[in-house]
Parts: structure tokens; C-alpha cells; sequence
């Protein structure tokens, strides 16, 4: 900033603006960014491999051996695969079967209604018949398997209301007598 001493009045001080350093800065700048501006286009190419995509077929076939999957029921009833089975008979069935096995994997499924308490010590007794494993099921084996599959309690599934019985015309076609002659 510039003062000027004197002046008209004398006893006045105006101050100018002095813009020498600003146009300095500013030039200093231009030519920075005039250098580094060519240096931020370089292309740079990259190789990358191809992609193939191909069918890869299994390595091993598919498991012959079905899964153990342990249900608990409202009613303190337990099956193996299918079997019912005995609170007490349930580790020794487990070592048996676990024995001629590889793996020590249990799928646990309990009903929504069983007690608590049981399905607790049907774990237990589990661990101690050999389980290393237990997974929890989040949905039923049979209903994934058959849609159609009569449930366990004996009803059969209601019929889906947006869906029409199979001998019911479609909706959108016409009658025969109604039909336009060809031509």
C-alpha cells in the first residue's frame, strides 16, 4: 500500500493501492500452472489379459450322501433325516452316523412352537454325539424340494387366489362362436 505525502490539503493522507506484488503473484501462477498443465496429460496404457469365459465343469460329482438335518417339534418330538428318535437314543444315533461320515456338520431345525428349554438340550445331547458343526435352517427342506408337498400337519397348501384353476379359460380369449371367420 502507497501513501502520498502531501497533497491539496497537506494534512490529509490518501491511500492507494500498490497492485505490483498482486501482478507478481498472479504471474508466478500462470506460469506454474503453465508448466504443470502438460504434465497431467500423459496417457498411460495398460494390458490387461483377455477374458474367457467358459463353462468349467465340477470337479468332484455332486454329494450322494444327504445331509443330517435334526428337527425339533412343538410337541418335544425329535426326527434324524426323517426318523424319530429318543431324547436319550439321539447322541448314540449321531455317533453312528457321524462315524460313517467325513464331515460333522448338523443342520438344526426347530419348529416355531418348541420349547426353548428342549431345543437347548437337543444341542447339547448333539454336541455330545459327535456334531462339530451346527447350522441353524433358516427355511424348510421339503417345502424348498416340492412346492406342491402336503406340510408336515397334514393340510393341503390353500390355492393361490391370483392364480386360475388349470381347466379355467384365459382371460383374454374369446369364445369360438365369438371368433372372426378367417380371411
Amino acid at each position: 500500500m502507497a501513501i502520498s505525502v502531501g497533497g491539496a490539503s497537506g494534512k490529509t493522507v490518501t491511500p492507494q493501492m500498490n497492485v505490483t506484488p498482486l501482478v507478481d503473484v498472479v504471474l508466478v501462477l500462470l506460469i506454474i500452472f503453465l508448466v504443470v498443465t502438460p504434465l497431467l496429460s500423459k496417457n498411460f496404457w495398460v494390458h490387461l489379459p483377455e477374458q474367457k469365459k467358459e463353462e468349467v465343469p465340477p470337479d468332484q460329482p455332486p454329494d450322494p450322501e444327504p445331509p443330517l438335518v435334526l428337527r425339533v417339534g412343538p410337541d418335544r418330538t425329535l426326527q434324524v433325516n426323517g426318523t424319530a428318535v429318543t431324547l436319550e437314543e439321539l447322541p448314540e444315533r449321531l455317533k453312528r452316523m457321524f462315524a460313517a461320515r467325513d464331515d460333522h456338520i448338523l443342520f438344526f431345525d426347530a419348529d416355531d412352537a418348541a420349547d426353548y428349554g428342549f431345543a437347548v438340550t437337543v444341542l447339547d445331547e448333539a454336541r455330545e454325539g459327535g456334531a462339530v458343526t451346527i447350522a441353524p435352517l433358516t427355511q424348510t427342506v421339503a417345502a424348498q424340494a416340492d412346492p406342491n408337498a402336503v406340510p408336515a400337519d397334514g393340510q393341503a397348501p390353500a390355492p393361490d387366489a391370483a392364480q386360475p384353476p388349470a381347466d379355467a379359460p384365459a382371460p383374454d380369449a374369446t369364445p369360438p362362436s365369438e371368433a372372426a371367420p378367417p380371411g
